[in-house]
């Protein structure tokens, strides 16, 4: 099969592979690194066609996330946020033909930053953060969490500020994200596939080819989370937080 409409020059196997590593270390170990691979697929592929290739390599790598931290998720938040997210899902699709992607991106990041920035002040003054205990807060962010990971495969700093606000253990931490998305981007196939025409019999074969780079970095993100501390971990998360809201704002 002719990869030639993909593949113009070596730098684009570079990209890809770059990409497919940073996707293997964020679902195993720090959650947002992914988003920097989104930027460096697009600048290879193109916009659009790089949410169909960019999916199935999510998808590998949530299921190697799944086998490794199968046992410790938090199902309770789990069932919080899915309904929800199927909802974003189904906003998303009316969403996509109205607003453009650039100002979607800046959107996102402008609700991001203004999330950050609420979860953290309670921290900053010492004071307790009640807000993940509202009965909203969750559907909320479930909600958000569908419709950036439909639109284009954004939603890791919605669901890594979730996480951290509600305090959760860095395996539980991982193992959730890893239950969540599983879900959430074997369920985007059919619509990438058949509603988007993103997913074509190449852009698979081109797939096929980073899931050593998924393993290697998939690898490396497990262990990332053996040696940081849970204080590290927390720290590390919401630095990569904090970079992938700037550049959704950039």
């Amino acid at each position: 099969m002719d990869l030639s409409t993909w593949i113009q020059s070596p730098s684009d196997w570079g990209m890809l592979f770059l990409s497919a590593t940073l996707i293997g270390i964020s679902k195993t170990g720090i959650q947002g690194i992914s988003l920097l691979a989104v930027p460096l697929m697009a600048i290879a592929f193109g916009a659009k066609p790089s949410t169909g290739l960019i999916l199935p390599i999510l998808c590998v790598a949530d299921l190697i996330a799944v086998l490794y931290y199968r046992s410790v998720a938090e199902w309770k938040y789990v069932f919080k946020l899915l309904p929800a997210a199927l909802a974003g899902f189904v906003l998303a699709l009316f969403v996509d033909k109205i607003v453009p992607p650039a100002e979607f991106k800046h959107l996102m990041g402008g609700c991001l930053a203004v999330v950050l920035l609420i979860m953290f002040w309670p921290e900053w003054k010492r004071k307790e953060n009640k807000l993940p205990s509202c009965w909203w807060y969750g559907p909320l962010f479930g909600l958000l969490g569908g419709f950036t990971t439909m639109i284009g495969n954004a939603a890791g700093p919605v669901m890594a500020i979730y996480l951290l606000s509600v305090k959760m253990p860095k395996y539980s931490f991982v193992g959730t994200n890893a239950w969540f998305f599983l879900m959430i981007n074997y369920l985007k196939i059919p619509v990438q596939a058949l509603a988007w025409n993103n997913i074509t019999a190449s852009s698979l074969l081109l797939d096929t080819c980073a899931v050593p780079f998924v393993l290697l970095g998939g690898m490396f993100g497990i262990l990332l989370v053996k040696r940081l501390p849970e204080k590290g971990f927390r720290y590390f998360t919401t630095a990569v937080t904090c970079v992938s809201v700037l550049m959704l704002l950039i």
